[in-house]
This record gives C-alpha cells, sequence and structure tokens, in this order.
C-alpha cells in the first residue's frame, strides 16, 4: 500500500510539474496571467484524465481476437471481426487503469482550484 501512494504522490507530482511548464508557457503566450494559467491548466488537464478514465472504464469486455484484417471484401473492407471475452484478468486492469485515471484528473483539478486566485476558497 505504501509503495502504491509513493507512485501516486510521484504521478501527481510529475503531472503537476508537465502542466505548470506548458501553462506558463502558453501563458505567455497568450499573455495571461501568470497564476490563471497555471489553474486553468491544471483544469484542463484534470478534466481530460476524468473523462479518459470514464472512457477507459467503460471499455466493453470483448475485445478483438487477432490485430490482422479478416474476412473484408474490396467492396466492404471492413468484413467481420473475430472477438473474444475479456480475462479476468484484463477486466481488472481496466478498472484499475481508470481509476488512476480519475483519481488523478479529480487531485490535479483540486490542485487548480486551490491555485486559482480568480475565485477565494473563504
Amino acid at each position: 500500500m505504501l509503495a502504491a501512494v509513493r507512485r501516486l504522490v510521484l504521478l501527481v507530482a510529475l503531472c503537476s510539474a508537465l502542466t505548470v511548464v506548458v501553462s506558463v508557457l502558453l501563458g505567455l503566450l497568450v499573455g495571461a496571467s501568470l497564476d490563471r494559467s497555471v489553474a486553468l491548466g491544471f483544469y484542463a488537464l484534470g478534466c481530460f484524465l476524468m473523462v479518459a478514465g470514464f472512457f477507459v472504464g467503460n471499455r466493453g469486455p470483448a475485445r478483438v481476437k487477432s490485430e490482422e484484417a479478416s474476412g473484408g471484401s474490396a467492396i466492404l473492407p471492413f468484413g467481420g471481426r473475430r472477438l473474444r471475452w475479456a480475462t479476468a484478468q484484463e477486466q481488472y486492469e481496466t478498472i484499475n487503469n481508470s481509476a488512476v485515471f480519475i483519481v488523478l484528473g479529480l487531485i490535479l483539478v483540486l490542485i487548480g482550484v486551490l491555485v486559482d486566485s480568480k475565485h477565494s476558497l473563504v
């Protein structure tokens, strides 16, 4: 459990540092204030990660059996795809990836709320 928390803190720190750098550069490019551009960067990345987590978590139980094309013709090139049911491990990984994306997104949005000077918390 301690190792998982350590990895989450490292991931939050890495995403935060990257968000600050990109936000500052974009803020300087458009002439926005530094604190506002950083807050908007945290909001944007956090919301993107939460939406991505939602879609990753809603992936169905069917998986493509093979990557090569099967059964297509010249008129209908898409043909039939060969599907299989996802294993329990694949479904477990899908749920875990979704949870990581959503939690990381929530943390980044909360950091954005703390950094935002336009709206006061008190």
